[in-house]
């Protein structure tokens, strides 16, 4: 039950911020056409689309981790059978992803803590409030450790057949 709960609230955080790629090239266009047919570039174009493809980009790290859709490097176990294979990324996930997951939420969630109370804002002609993406890659931290647990259990309870993709 906790693993289809992780599973499901990821699944429905990687679709509703998918949509997020829409508005920020619909920006991106509209700062473009503003740019070059009216010759009155936006201040705040830039800085805003920046900031929704740093959302964007970092909220769906568990999304992708549900859908093994990570950067991974086979070449050491493609040749190993499932068994093996198993085991070795039962072993990893301890050894790599758990600390390195614990990591990043921990120190994010202290970044996000100070820029929320120092109120932190952009630098440059539009200043925008920073905080609000630093709490949200906190968040996606939080994420992308809670679906390494998902997947975790998911290797030790499923048969080594069960697992290979």
């Amino acid at each position: 039950m906790l693993v289809r709960l992780i599973d499901q609230t990821n699944e429905v955080v990687g679709r509703l911020v998918s949509f997020v790629a829409v508005v920020f090239a619909v920006l991106i266009i509209f700062d473009v056409i503003m740019r070059y047919v009216f010759h009155a570039p936006t201040r705040w174009g830039f800085d805003v689309t920046k900031q929704l493809y740093g959302f964007y980009f970092i909220m769906l790290g568990g999304y992708a981790l549900r859908h093994k859709a990570h950067v991974r490097v086979d070449l050491l176990i493609e040749k190993m059978s499932p068994a093996v294979r198993r085991w070795v990324e039962i072993l990893g996930y301890p050894i790599f992803f758990f600390p390195f997951a614990w990591v990043f939420f921990s120190k994010s969630y202290e970044f996000a803590l100070r820029s929320w109370t120092q109120g932190e804002l952009t630098y440059g002609s539009v200043q925008l409030p920073v905080y609000p993406l630093k709490i949200a890659m906190a968040l996606a931290a939080l994420l992308l450790l809670l679906q390494g647990i998902a997947e975790f259990i998911k290797l030790l309870t499923s048969k080594a057949a069960d697992h290979v993709a």
